[in-house]
């Protein structure tokens, strides 16, 4: 009798997080953070796409999905998935659903205060330098690794990190303001904590001090499936603590010290996944365990 009553709460419980579930939209271009999220487009006061992730997800309910538009502009935010209200079920998750759009951590060093060192050599001490990734108009600058605290020789374009300073070769007899400087600012893209049954689709991740994407702990039957993840400080994908991570058709490439990192007690299962190792290696494991799976 006690297996009945407990099955038959399950169904109900199921049936009701079915129900309920709801799309939640979110346009960074026309959306209003004032709105209600329930239309692509805004009907009548208060009724129309929000402006922030932020905002759809303290809207959000258990089996949601959170549906993004795909503009020229990328969101600019740092995105936190956790807790029930933002898990589902097997047959119902929680959705992220990105259409192609893009987060980005990047900040720009248009008026950042640069410090003349020699030569053409300058530096700038970003707002968090213990991982990080230069950009020139938006596009990866080449890296020189230094040897323990020696500042490397640089050459015109060419950047190292060295003691929480970004040292930058500028091309003679121009400034660090002749070029579009930006480097990574906000520190980590997605943090997914304490969730289950989670989505994220088809969104592509750059720019952030830590990791494009970490599953901080006890983030199950969570899956990953068209992410791209490039570009960030310390790793593409961090996947931590007890986590149960699938990561489906997702790529990884010029993230400063891992493509994909496990850690602590976690299980990732990779499938048809790109992690490209030029700038660091494809895989560092500090007690995770990885699978490969067809």
């Amino acid at each position: 009798m006690r297996g009945r009553l407990l099955e038959c709460s399950f169904l109900w419980f199921a049936l009701a997080a079915t129900c309920s579930a709801a799309d939640i939209y979110v346009d960074n271009v026309t959306g209003d953070d004032r709105r209600n999220g329930r239309a692509t487009t805004s009907i009548g006061v208060g009724n129309g796409p929000v402006r922030t992730i932020a905002k759809a997800l303290r809207l959000a309910n258990k089996g949601d999905r959170v549906i993004l538009a795909n503009n020229a502009e990328p969101y600019r935010e740092s995105v936190a998935i956790s807790g029930g209200y933002h898990s589902g079920l097997a047959t119902y998750p929680f959705e992220l659903i990105g259409n192609g759009a893009t987060i980005d951590g990047s900040l720009s060093l248009a008026t950042a205060e640069w410090e003349f060192v020699t030569g053409e050599i300058f530096r700038v001490r970003p707002p968090r330098g213990s991982f990080q990734r230069l950009f020139i108009d938006n596009v990866p600058a080449e890296f020189v690794q230094p040897t323990g605290d020696a500042r490397p020789v640089l050459n015109p374009k060419q950047w190292t990190l060295l003691s929480g300073w970004i040292y930058f070769c500028v091309e003679k007899d121009k400034l660090p303001s002749s070029y579009d400087l930006s480097c990574c600012g906000l520190q980590t893209g997605i943090t997914l904590y304490q969730v289950q049954d989670v989505v994220i689709t088809d969104l592509t991740v750059r720019g952030f001090q830590l990791d494009g994407v970490n599953a901080a702990d006890n983030a199950r039957q969570a899956k990953l499936l068209g992410v791209i993840s490039i570009d960030n400080g310390r790793s593409g994908f961090t996947v931590g603590g007890a986590s149960r991570v699938t990561l489906d058709q997702c790529d990884a490439a010029g993230n400063g010290n891992s493509q994909l990192r496990a850690e602590g007690y976690s299980q990732t299962r990779v499938r048809d996944c790109d992690f490209d190792d030029k700038s660091a290696p494809a895989l560092v494991s500090d007690g995770g365990r990885v699978f490969r799976v067809e």
